[in-house]
């Protein structure tokens, strides 16, 4: 399969080198399956803005291997390193699903929908997934992302690299969410933190069981205030957190219930850091932290037109299309806003409080 797209990925790039005085930044990365290739074009456009430093990364699920592919790729090859990466981490994925059995019908081809859900493959796996537990399923323990997370990153690069990076995983026992730190960062960890527990059995690591990081933080902003030095946070949010009508099929239903849990941690540390915003001690130096912190968001409306089923669409085409979503949403975003970060906050924290 010709990957055009990998040759273009560094040479396409105008650097602003010289332009702008250094920003340290941080990048928030959501999970989403496949939509995750929104994110690759997101941060494919972000690298190419030498003036942006980033010193952390928090992710979860698919948001999680982004950053560990981009971790890995950047400690070998700065920023052309991690661009590269990228691109061939996620080139490995479709090649992966080539014969995958997930296909789209051919009406969906013909009309040029991305949705699995008249693939009569997927219309099985999803009434199964609710009533079949994956440990009743010989192959519910397999990931076939396993495979390629080992072949695509340097552990040992992430452990010694120069970008802070915290995957969420979820306990299974206590329900609370593990955030794993560089040194700790596998294999196994990642597929935890993508681990969904109807799909998979639940991922062992230390004697504990992890599901998918989402369910506890999608992505873990805590450690990016505690840990880093950035006071300016990019998060990428591939889940919507508002869709216009109420769902009425029990497709649509289910999956408007995932988006709402895979969305509410993060909310939660949203809505306090508005808090702190207005009742913060200034004697405190960890309340000033999350009172001072800029937040920025970039996402795309064309993901809330994408139903579940996509999230499993790995077709190549369908994963460039994403990422050409997202450098534009990342070069729209940077047009609008470039002037903001390291000044304010472009994503309106106080209007999370209303009717809180």
């Amino acid at each position: 399969m010709t990957r055009t797209i990998l040759s273009n990925a560094v040479s396409s790039g105008v650097s602003t080198k010289g332009q702008r005085k250094p920003l340290t930044v941080d990048l928030a990365l959501q999970g989403g399956g496949a939509h995750g290739a929104f994110t690759w074009g997101v941060l494919d456009r972000l690298l190419e803005e030498d003036w942006l430093v980033i010193d952390a990364i928090s992710g979860a699920s698919a948001g999680a291997m982004n950053a560990a592919v981009l971790t890995s790729g950047y400690a070998l090859g700065g920023r052309d390193g991690a661009r590269q990466a990228l691109g061939a981490f996620w080139s490995q994925v479709a090649d992966s699903a080539r014969f995958s059995p997930f296909r789209r019908s051919p009406l969906d081809v013909l009309l040029g929908r991305w949705t699995l859900d008249n693939s009569p493959l997927f219309v099985a796996l999803d009434m199964m997934s609710r009533v079949v537990s994956p440990y009743s399923l010989s192959f519910g323990g397999a990931n076939p992302l396993e495979g390629i997370l080992a072949g695509a990153i340097d552990f040992a690069a992430i452990a010694h690299g120069p970008i802070k990076l915290f995957v969420t995983a979820t306990n299974v026992r206590t329900g609370r969410g593990r955030v794993f730190r560089n040194p700790e960062i596998t294999p196994k960890v990642l597929l935890a933190s993508a681990c969904l527990p109807t799909l998979f059995q639940a991922i062992e690591i230390d004697g504990e069981s992890y599901w998918d990081g989402g369910y506890s933080g999608n992505p873990t902003m805590t450690p990016l205030i505690r840990e880093s030095d950035a006071l300016d946070t990019i998060l990428v949010q591939i889940n919507p957190v508002e869709r216009p009508a109420t769902p009425n099929t029990a497709r649509e239903i289910l999956n408007r219930l995932n988006e709402i849990s895979f969305n509410a941690v993060l909310l939660k540390e949203l809505r306090m850091m508005a808090m702190l915003r207005h009742s913060a001690n200034p004697e405190s130096s960890e309340g000033a932290r999350w009172a001072s912190m800029r937040l920025h968001r970039i996402s795309s409306r064309l993901l809330a037109d994408l139903g579940y089923s996509s999230k499993l669409n790995a077709e190549w085409d369908f994963l460039t299309m994403l990422h050409a979503e997202g450098r534009r949403a990342a070069e729209s975003f940077h047009h609008d806003h470039q002037h903001n970060l390291g000044e304010c906050s472009t994503l309106d924290l106080d209007e999370l409080m209303e009717g809180v």
